[in-house]
């Protein structure tokens, strides 16, 4: 198909390190499928992107540009996530305007090369979108870097405000046992509570904006046309049924890496984008190469969670007590105040079993045979990619939906234990122990094993998820309605 006539995506992403990665993947699947793509990035993280990788890594790649537009906050050289309450804020007051002159440019400098826009696949947060889509006539897809149970816990949020469970009244209602209050309304979701819903609405302001963003966000989503679960089938049937009966057209499509998984290796021109905004630090691997099959946990609070230096001296207790090999990501920016939390006898001790990274490339570090357990902060990307390599998790939910996620890795799937959020050593060493050693570790590894097998049918060319796509190209995407 020649360049001029392709179906042109112009792909978005919250700009956040997750959500950036996952829609990143998203865009690589339709460029196979024949789609020109640009993928927008904001100028902030653009730099860091490039700043990982090298300068000239993303020239002349074969219809697949990178545009930016600005985040509408002071200029920073930061190499640290964006607060979130001021990036959702400027989401929903600065990035409009900046969009849609960027779709303008598209079309009027649309060439022989590069094709009118045809689509937009935006990020489920980045319900502008939905705005400018309608302007320009255009079909848009919403992304949803999450879990269905995820999405459906965010749509409760205005249900929470019509019984007047949200806002909390003052801040003893975190602490008094109220989080504890069944939820037993939501469809196709049992044995709730209000501590199992994303943490967002944990707020005493009703203008909190991170909880009217994602609020605002889930309510709009039925106003795209159609939505992008990072699911499968099989794992969660109950709410993806719910689901299906609210909005009319909801595709599965995941796990994305293991969609991408199934793109022969001669035809995988895309390859060397990577998608992380710090370099990666491969010598984690070599040293994984030194450690038999299944005897190191590996640890990654991912790129949001800010840490106190107690916390994270409690889990390096844990873990350093457990005797057990580690390989632990603490980034530069994970820790409040002062990052030298450990002595230097400390680090003395666990050095022939312990290795610290600042950033790793994760799937890689999850498949390798080394890696028998994943402690995790239970943010989605992890969980997928956790359960995609048949890894059992130590699951310690901190913001957003992975409060959420964690009850269903820990009960409904049966792959995690739960750590709460009062962090001892004790029980970080005794969960650590279970897992890698005990026979509920032991059930969970077997578990964690059937639900990769079960992922892997889902993407594999008749399985679900690869069906999905291909209903989403021609129903949606490429359609001439």
């Amino acid at each position: 198909m020649a360049s001029a006539d392709k179906p042109h995506a112009v792909c978005i992403p919250f700009p956040h390190q997750s959500h950036i990665k996952a829609t990143l993947k998203l865009a690589k699947l339709l460029h196979h499928k024949g789609f020109h793509i640009t993928f927008v990035n904001t100028e902030f993280n653009h730099r860091r992107f490039l700043k990982s990788r090298g300068p000239n890594s993303l020239d002349g790649l074969p219809d697949f540009r990178f545009e930016t537009i600005p985040d509408g906050l002071p200029s920073s050289d930061s190499d640290s996530t964006q607060d979130s309450p001021t990036i959702g804020k400027s989401v929903r007051e600065n990035f409009l305007a900046p969009f849609r002159d960027l779709l303008a440019k598209l079309n009027d400098s649309a060439s022989s090369n590069v094709p009118p826009v045809t689509s937009i696949v935006s990020d489920g947060f980045m319900t502008f979108t939905i705005t400018a889509a309608e302007e320009f006539g255009l079909p848009v897809v919403l992304l949803w870097t999450l879990a269905a149970c995820g999405f459906m816990g965010f749509y409760q949020f205005r249900p929470l405000v019509e019984r007047g469970l949200a806002p909390l009244k003052d801040p003893s209602y975190l602490t008094n046992g109220y989080l504890d209050t069944p939820v037993d309304w939501i469809p196709g979701m049992k044995n709730m509570r209000l501590k199992d819903l994303p943490s967002f609405f944990r707020t005493t302001d009703p203008n909190d904006v991170v909880f009217n963003l994602t609020m605002e966000a889930a309510e709009r989503a039925p106003k795209a046309s159609a939505i992008i679960l990072h699911t499968f089938d099989a794992l969660e049937p109950e709410v993806l049924n719910t689901l299906s009966s609210m909005f009319p057209l909801v595709y599965t499509i995941g796990p994305l890496q293991l969609l991408l998984n199934q793109i022969p290796e001669q035809e995988q021109c895309l390859s060397s984008v990577g998608y992380n905004l710090w370099k990666e630090e491969a010598e984690c691997l070599q040293w994984l190469n030194s450690k038999q099959p299944d005897t190191v946990i590996y640890v990654n609070f991912g790129s949001v969670v800010v840490m106190k230096p107690q916390e994270v001296l409690e889990f390096g207790l844990g873990l350093a007590n457990s005797n057990h090999s580690f390989l632990w990501v603490i980034r530069s920016d994970l820790v409040v105040g002062d990052s030298a939390i450990f002595e230097p006898e400390f680090l003395e001790g666990i050095k022939e079993r312990g290795f610290i990274s600042g950033w790793c490339p994760q799937e890689q570090v999850l498949n390798h045979p080394s890696i028998g357990g994943f402690l995790t902060h239970s943010g989605w990307n992890s969980i997928v990619e956790s359960l995609s390599a048949g890894v059992p998790m130590i699951c310690w939910p901190v913001v957003a939906e992975q409060q959420t996620n964690c009850l269903y890795a820990c009960s409904e799937w049966g792959i995690g234990m739960e750590i709460d959020g009062d962090v001892r050593r004790e029980k970080v060493e005794k969960v650590v122990r279970e897992l890698m050693d005990g026979e509920e570790g032991k059930k969970m590894k077997k578990r964690a094993l059937e639900w990769k097998r079960l992922a892997e049918e889902a993407t594999r060319p008749l399985g679900s998820s690869a069906l999905n796509l291909d209903k989403l190209l021609n129903g949606v995407l490429m359609s001439k309605s």
